[in-house]
């Protein structure tokens, strides 16, 4: 049988296949629909090609030749970003990692394990949980997203109060860099390593920076002891006012999360619902763990303080079965929002906890005067909020007013003395809001050092940062202040 060719004139994608192979590469227009967007899903561009490597040196051959040839490229995972990190604005090559998805080693005395970038982030606590260790980062998308997209991201999840985020657990990064050049960094679990915090910097970079191919991380053993507490309020201010009790009185709980009215009619209308009551204002889900003395009296004064709060009902899970519901419950929190509206917008904001009750009212006017419902669900123990404006794409104006909310909602958080992202990334979303909580020059400053990494902005080009304002001015201001110092 004779051996079936690229139907197909565009010299690019003929030479592209020739790095990763025929069967490793899409390119008609059919194909790359799937890859016109992430989880992001308002703005949508179809990218010149997809292609699959399944090693860094691929990834490396790929780089190079977009490099040469002056071709925009991005790095993709499994597209669960909600930034748009992985939106091909520029009609770029997309280097998908989903097909370099082993577990390279464990390491159970140093407690690291190596992964590749596609490798989904719920597997690794998956493969090693039955030697009694766990991978701490845990997004609500962690069923499907990967540790390389969690690095571009620096991907949180709800027990960072706790645990942190990504980067508290990234030990070393292999990268392909934008001029196809592989570095390793790697800090060899040594705590204040000298130099640069390099890996601090890539950790986050949305994928601007260079290409993560190999991924060692931190791994933890599993607590002794973990229990976990359903509590209903009928006034979000007592719900708001109980997270800032329980942190007060020193207690750092695992997780400690809350949702809104609107946000449990959404979960209860879902695919995993528990019951919630109908009329409740508000739910916070509350986890402890650590070694097993010590549990029950942190569970105690919990009760105590959800008590004092005017708690309608409050309980502490019976068993790993009823533990296992509530936190699918709130797990499956943005996608259940399909249940209730045609679209939504998910936001992600971070404010200080004694602000929160100020905020959420500040949100719900933002509701009122758009004529849209915004439901919360957020990280309430570190602040991290998530308004989701649920809105009709089908309906003319919509979108535009679900954008309008969206973005006065992280004004809010910034007005605060917050920021505009705890987890999900600025990519394409949020470019414009990066003026909120940057001047121009501290936004020069960073793009100088994309600079250095990636001179021909050919990666991932167009995210993260705002469109130009007074940058080459104030380029011109810093050089010269640099000149005559």
């Amino acid at each position: 049988m004779a051996k079936k060719r690229l139907q197909t004139t565009d010299k690019d994608i003929i030479n592209l296949a020739k790095i990763v192979g025929e069967k490793e590469i899409l390119y008609k227009p059919s194909d790359l629909l799937a890859y016109d967007c992430d989880g992001f899903t308002i703005h949508k561009h179809l990218p010149k090609v997809v292609v699959f490597p399944n090693n860094t040196e691929e990834v490396a051959e790929v780089v190079k030749y977009c490099d040469t040839h002056q071709l925009p490229f991005l790095a993709r995972g499994a597209g669960t970003g909600l930034s748009g990190g992985a939106i091909p604005l520029n009609g770029e090559v997309i280097i998908s990692l989903v097909k370099m998805k082993r577990l390279l080693s464990v390491d159970l005395e140093n407690r690291r394990a190596v992964v590749e970038p596609g490798f989904v982030n719920l597997k690794l606590t998956n493969s090693i949980a039955h030697k009694g260790y766990y991978y701490a980062p845990d997004p609500s998308s962690q069923y499907a997203c990967t540790i390389g997209g969690n690095v571009a991201e620096n991907a949180g999840g709800a027990h960072c109060l706790k645990y942190g985020v990504t980067t508290n657990h990234i030990l070393g990064l292999e990268v392909v860099m934008p001029n196809g050049e592989i570095i390793d960094i790697s800090s060899n679990g040594v705590p204040d390593a000298p130099g640069y915090d390099l890996l601090g910097l890539l950790t986050g970079s949305e994928g601007t920076l260079g290409i993560v191919t190999k991924i060692t991380v931190r791994i933890l053993k599993n607590p002794e002891a973990k229990q976990t507490v359903l509590a209903y309020f009928d006034k979000v201010e007592d719900g708001s006012q109980a997270v800032s009790d329980i942190i007060s009185s020193g207690i750092v709980p695992a997780a400690l999360e809350m949702m809104d009215k609107t946000a449990i009619a959404g979960v209860e209308a879902a695919a995993f619902p528990v019951g919630h009551p109908k009329d409740i204002e508000a739910v916070l889900l509350i986890e402890v763990d650590g070694i097993s003395a010590g549990i029950d009296e942190q569970i105690n004064q919990i009760l105590a303080v959800c008590n004092n709060r005017n708690v309608r009902e409050v309980k502490v899970a019976q068993s790993e079965e009823e533990r296992g519901r509530w936190w699918a419950n709130r797990k499956t929190g943005f996608g259940a929002m399909g249940a209730i509206s045609p679209d939504y917008l998910v936001q992600d904001g971070v404010i200080p906890r004694s602000k929160l009750p100020e905020v959420l009212a500040r949100i719900n006017k933002i509701s009122e005067e758009s004529g849209l419902r915004i439901a919360n669900i957020f990280h309430a123990g570190d602040g991290n909020l998530h308004p989701l404006v649920l809105f009709d794409a089908r309906k003319p104006g919509e979108t535009e007013r679900a954008l309008k909310a969206g973005s006065e909602c992280l004004q809010v958080c910034a007005d605060v003395g917050g920021t505009i992202t705890g987890e999900h990334g600025v990519g394409i979303e949020k470019r414009e809001e990066m003026r909120f909580v940057f001047t121009d020059r501290e936004i020069q400053a960073q793009t100088d050092i994309r600079d250095v990494f990636n001179p021909k902005n050919l990666l991932n080009a167009g995210k993260l940062f705002p469109t130009p304002g007074r940058c080459v001015e104030i380029k011109k201001e810093m050089k010269e202040a640099l000149r005559t110092s």
